[in-house]
Order: structure tokens, then sequence, then C-alpha cells
């Protein structure tokens, strides 16, 4: 064996060290290099005030837009969804068979007012249009190139509708849902986005920002929202209640006199249950919670926020995601409340972390939250629901509806991804995208195994989460992490040209 002498082992050793060193700088550097790099969102700071003799929301609403894109801009495009509440509104918030049951009390409207825009304060020009009055453009007072950003405030009141919705006050909860003027999604190539509001589905399509909320109420009254509440006063027999909610790309609040709240701990995330006082079942729909969040935590991968609100509600559909809240309708049945609280929980990761345009694409969130619900009864059998079931009822119920489709009309429209207002009735809306939705995924599961399926929905959440993801991205993913070619199969599907058998 060759002899090395102390020199040469003393020189191996300082090239190991050195190396090391160089190894530890680079991975220090990169990882440094990862946090200053993390992308500034746009903000939302409002100060509000609720009056409940006049149904109304009014204040001020500092943003400040991170312009984050490759282009400038010189104006913006806001949503103003409160105006399709408004008389006169071509976009039905409700479709006809519902809206019996949305308006107990008949007919109400709502609408939201813009009082003033102005930047450092000074008033700048702003203009309510769109097809119907859905639309506020803002011109901002200089040019926002990329990485730049501007703030400006919008004063305004919002009127609320007597409809159990997701905007509107009801006998038991007044519901503020999407009350606020949000900016619309920008697609580079595409413009703005700017679809009406429909009745099918759930018409909307955020970035996640950051919200610093303050609401002055009656004090008779509870308040759940999006955000963590940082402090709260009562003067006068008005509460003043602070909430922040970073990165999430709604925020929503429900105040009800009616309130009876319990909460508990999964993870690092405080779960809040608020039922009606004088439910009985309170500690029941708790502990669904509870394994919903534990059930997808360890399927998909940790949910990221501190709090999780579960708010029931008068509602006229079964139930509705918001960031960090979903409200659940008075009126599901006891029998179909466990899987209307998952399947809105299941939101919290397709659609709340992992975002997609539910205006076109919205099968994306709603087939992979069904899907979900189904992946949660697969894994707790407590609740007697058999997955294998469940697919077979699904099937059963989409083949009844080609077949129903067929003969009434001479043919059916399968294609899953298209715009809400593409979709003739309500229960096409719900077969093309919940039900054939969860075939879909149980489809590709069949297709690459257990093993490759699970790891897709975890790189998917992790590699989407904060962003928004194109049907493109999501097959994109898929393929990448199962290694197959999912495309073509995946398009079939979207488009109706496979036969669901």
């Amino acid at each position: 064996m060759k002899k090395i002498t102390l020199n040469k082992k003393t020189k191996i050793i300082s090239t190991i060290i050195l190396f090391v060193v160089i190894i530890a700088i680079v991975v220090f550097l990169c990882l440094t290099g990862l946090k200053k790099e993390e992308t500034p969102l746009s903000s939302y700071k409002m100060e509000l005030s609720y009056d409940n003799t006049t149904h109304t929301i009014s204040g001020s609403e500092e943003i400040t837009f991170v312009n984050n894109y490759d282009n400038m801009f010189t104006y913006l495009y806001l949503h103003l969804y409160p105006n399709a509440f408004r008389e006169g509104a071509s976009a039905s918030v409700v479709s006809s068979a519902e809206e019996e049951n949305a308006y107990p009390n008949g007919i109400s409207y709502g609408s939201i007012e813009v009082q003033s825009v102005t930047s450092d304060g000074e008033s700048i020009d702003f203009n309510v249009e769109g097809e119907d009055q859905n639309i506020l453009r803002v011109e901002l007072p200089s040019e926002v190139y990329p990485d730049e950003s501007i703030t400006f405030t919008i004063n305004f009141i919002t009127t609320l509708a007597n409809i159990n919705h997701r905007l509107g006050y009801g006998e038991n909860t007044i519901n503020l849902g999407n009350f606020y003027p949000i900016i619309c999604m920008y697609e580079s190539g595409v413009g703005f986005k700017t679809d009406l509001y429909h009745s099918n589905g759930d018409p909307f399509y955020s970035e996640c920002a950051d919200y610093d909320v303050t609401i002055s109420y009656p004090s008779n009254y509870m308040l759940a929202s999006s955000g963590q509440l940082m402090e709260a006063s009562t003067e006068n027999n008005i509460t003043t209640s602070t909430m922040t909610g970073e990165k999430i790309r709604d925020f929503c609040m429900v105040l009800s006199e009616n309130f009876s709240h319990t909460s508990s701990k999964v993870g690092n995330t405080i779960i809040n249950y608020y039922g009606y006082n004088g439910d009985t079942n309170l500690d029941t729909c708790l502990q669904v919670c509870e394994d919903a969040l534990a059930t997808f935590n360890e399927l998909f991968g940790e949910y990221p926020y501190s709090q999780l609100s579960i708010v029931k509600s008068n509602f006229v559909h079964g139930g509705m995601e918001y960031p960090n809240l979903v409200l659940i309708s008075d009126e599901v049945a006891s029998d179909d409340l466990a899987y209307v609280i998952v399947h809105e929980i299941a939101h919290q990761w397709w659609y709340g972390v992992v975002g997609n345009d539910e205006n076109n694409h919205a099968w994306m969130d709603e087939g992979l939250a069904e899907y979900s619900t189904l992946l949660f009864f697969e894994n707790n059998s407590s609740y007697g629901q058999d997955s294998e079931t469940m697919i077979d009822n699904a099937l059963q119920s989409y083949k009844t509806f080609v077949r129903v489709y067929t003969n009434v009309t001479g043919s059916v429209d399968t294609s899953m991804d298209r715009a809400l207002s593409a979709f003739n009735t309500e229960p096409e809306y719900v077969q093309c995208t919940y039900t054939k939705g969860l075939l879909l995924f149980d489809a590709i599961r069949e297709t690459v195994g257990d093993r490759k399926f699970f790891k897709a929905l975890e790189d998917y959440y992790q590699d989407f989460s904060f962003k928004n993801a194109t049907p493109a991205d999501m097959i994109a993913s898929f393929n990448h992490s199962t290694g197959y070619d999912l495309e073509g199969f995946i398009m079939s599907w979207l488009e109706g040209d496979v036969v669901v058998q």
C-alpha cells in the first residue's frame, strides 16, 4: 500500500474542509437569496362600520397595488360584486329554481356606491362601467412599472339585500362576502379578467394579498372572519374589531346575534365552529372539522394559516368557501352536514391556497374538492361512508344526467372546461364540474396508481401554493410527478370526448 505523507494528508484534509465551507456558503446564500426574493403582495386596509338599521357597510379601503407583472399600468379595474344584487342587474345572483329559498321575505336589492377615490389626499378619476355596472376603473395618478407599487383609497357604501346568500342579511346571520372593491385579475396577453357575476358556481378569481380590516358593529353581534383577531374594544354598545390576514385571496365576515361558538386546535391551526344558540351538535360538528383538517394536512400538505372558522349561516346553497372561513347553510340536512363541512374545508387547499379561475375552470377546484371529500371518508371509516359506493353513486348520477338531457333535448354538452355562463342549467354545471370532476380524478388515480397519484397532489399543492394554476399548469404538474403523459387523457375528459360508462 502506498504510504501518504503527513504533508499530503494535511493538504487532503484542507481541501475537504474548504469544499465543505464552500458548500455551506452556497447553501446559505441560496437560502438567503430565496428569502429576499419572496414576491411582495398587494394589500387591502379597511376601516369599516356596519349599520344594522340601514343594513349598510361603509368606510374606506386603502389599496396598495404591487405590480408583479411584466408591463406598466396607468389604470386598474376592480370588481364591484355587490352591484350584481341591484335592481335591474342582468346577472342574476340565484337561479329561478332557488329564488324562493333565497328571498324568503320577497325580492330585495343591494348595491355598492363608490363615493370617492383618492391618492395622497388628492382626488383621482374613476368610473363605474362594465356590462352590468360591475367594474370600477381607477385612473392611476402615475405610471406603475414592474416591481413598483402605488397606494390609493376608495370610500364606499355597500347596501345589503335581504337574501340568504354570500352577501346579504337573513334571519340569523349577516353574510359579508365579496362586499368591497377588489382588483381584477390580470393575465399577460389577455388583460384584466372582468367576468360577470353568475348564479352558477362561484364567479371569483383573485390574487393572494395581505389584509388589515377594522370594523365597528353593534356589540350584541358576534363576529367571525377570514382574519386573525388582533384586538377588540367596546364603547357605547359598539364593538370595534381589528383583524389581519396574510397571503389570502379574499376576505369574508359574518355577524350574528345568534351565534354559539366552540373551538379546538389541530396542529398549528385553531378551529372555530360557529353554530346557533340552542344547537346541540356543536361538539359533533367541531369533531368533523378537526378530522377534516387533520386528514387533509396529512394527504396534501400542512394548512398554512393559524385559524379556520366554519360558520353556520343563512345561505341558499349548501356551503361556500372563503380563505380561513367557510359558510355552511343552516338548511343542510343533518345526514348531509358532515359531507358539506368536509367539502368546504377541502376548498381551503383547492381555491384557498392553490387558486384558479373559478369563472372559466370551475372543475379544477370543485372537482378536486369533491374528490378530496371522497378521500376523507376513505380515510375515516367511522363516518360510515364507503368510497366505492360514493364513486358508483357519482357514476350513476352522471349517467342519468346524460341520458335525461339527451332524451329531452336530443343532445348533451359534457365538456367540463368552460365558463360558468356556458352551462345552460345549474344541474348541468354541477354534473360537469363536481360529479364528472370526481370521476376524472378517480380515473387519474386508477391510471397512475395510489403512490404516484398522492405524490401528484402533494406536489401540485406545494408548487402552486398562494398562486393561481391553469389547467395546463395542473396537467404539467401531474405529468412531472407521475412520469405519465396525461395531457391527452385529461383533455378527453375536459372536452367531453370520453364516454363515461
